[in-house]
Formats: structure tokens, C-alpha cells, sequence
């Protein structure tokens, strides 16, 4: 069993880096800072730091609120966070210290 972090990141799908989507920026600098893996999931609706309403509508799903999460050892979390602040746009984000690793897996 390793331990690490878990690294939650609140965006938007609407939000942009560049002319990328934030959550693609995320992934490509989570992928940079040497993090394997990272889930998205999105939200059907999201009050922001604003404390604004966000829903993914019909006609409206770049609104849609959206969760990235990354799990990976300390030193790849603190680089990421380290790289997503070097980077200038503004995220809310929760870390989590944790114990992971693989089940059915003959060591």
C-alpha cells in the first residue's frame, strides 16, 4: 500500500487556459507534473466561490460544472499544485492525505 494525496480541483467546463478548456489544461499539466491518472466528473449543477449558480442545461452545457481528481505520492501533487499556480488561473481545490493501491493483484 503507498500513501499520497488526493487532489480535487473545482472548475467549469465553460472556464478557459489559453485556448484550451480549464479541464483540459488541468489534465495536461497533471500529465506534466508527472501524475498517471486523473478522473473528471461532471457535475449537473454547482454553486461557485461566488457564490453563483452553475447547471448543465440543454442549451446550455458549457456551463456545466466539473470535478478533476488526481491521486498520485506527495512529491507529484506538490509539483502539480506548484505548476497550476505558476500557471495564473484562479482554482479552488481540496487535498486529502491517503492510502492507496491495487486490489487482485498478485504481488
Amino acid at each position: 500500500m503507498a500513501t499520497g494525496s488526493q487532489l480535487t480541483l473545482y472548475a467549469n467546463r465553460s472556464q478557459k487556459k489559453g485556448s484550451r478548456t480549464l479541464v483540459e489544461w488541468i489534465l495536461d499539466t497533471a500529465k506534466e507534473a508527472g501524475v498517471l491518472g486523473a478522473t473528471v466528473v461532471s457535475g449537473a449543477e454547482g454553486i461557485d466561490g461566488r457564490g453563483r449558480m452553475h447547471a448543465a442545461r440543454f442549451f446550455e452545457l458549457a456551463d456545466e460544472p466539473a470535478v478533476v481528481v488526481v491521486v498520485a505520492d506527495n512529491p507529484a501533487i506538490d509539483t502539480l499544485i506548484a505548476k497550476l499556480d505558476e500557471g495564473g488561473v484562479r482554482l479552488f481545490y481540496t487535498r486529502e492525505s491517503i492510502e492507496f493501491g491495487h486490489l487482485g493483484v498478485k504481488t
